[in-house]
């Protein structure tokens, strides 16, 4: 291939990115939490997070607040309910009928209500599985098991959060205005 040729293809694959980059800048994007966006942090720090039973639900509510109220909570105005449940599916099984993998399955059950009011708002469901090895140790097993309890629950927090900032996008709630 000639000189010429390759400086004129690279200079059509500029314009080409260019041109891509305009026509994806024009298209309406918003990030999802952008400031203009009513799924800000502000937003998101005024839900009030309860309680959830047992230690994956302790864990899961730790990192619901730092997901979503980094710098503290807000005035709540929405209350938001998780009931977390966790089951455990063996695989891999060996010939002679001893697990070598397992999964672990968390399951969250949310409803955001209104403070004030006792209508439901939002509710929904989101899962996690995550698989680990069952070995000859049983403080390794559990130290895997409880990599993969910490690995769902950092994704059930991210789905939630993600979940329910679309729900605030979509319902039109922006931090500064109050009903």
């Amino acid at each position: 291939m000639s000189f010429t040729r390759r400086l004129r293809r690279r200079g059509l694959l500029a314009a080409g990115t260019l041109a891509a980059a305009l026509a994806i800048s024009a298209c309406g994007f918003e990030p999802m939490h952008g400031q203009r966006s009513g799924a800000s942090s502000a937003a998101l720090s005024a839900i009030d997070i309860k309680l959830i039973a047992d230690r994956s639900g302790q864990m899961l509510r730790n990192e619901l607040l730092q997901q979503m109220q980094p710098r503290g909570p807000a005035r709540a105005r929405y209350s938001l309910a998780v009931v977390l449940t966790e089951g455990l599916t063996n695989l891999g099984i060996r010939k002679d009928e001893v697990a070598t993998r397992a999964n672990l399955t968390l399951s969250a059950s949310f409803t955001i209500t209104e403070l004030g009011g006792t209508t439901r708002t939002f509710t929904g469901t989101a899962q996690s599985v995550n698989g680990y090895n069952i070995l000859t140790s049983d403080f390794a097993t559990l130290s895997a098991r409880e990599d993969a309890r910490r690995r769902g629950v950092t994704q059930l927090a991210l789905e939630l959060r993600e979940r329910i900032s679309v729900w605030l996008i979509r319902a039109g709630e922006l931090p500064q205005r109050t009903r």
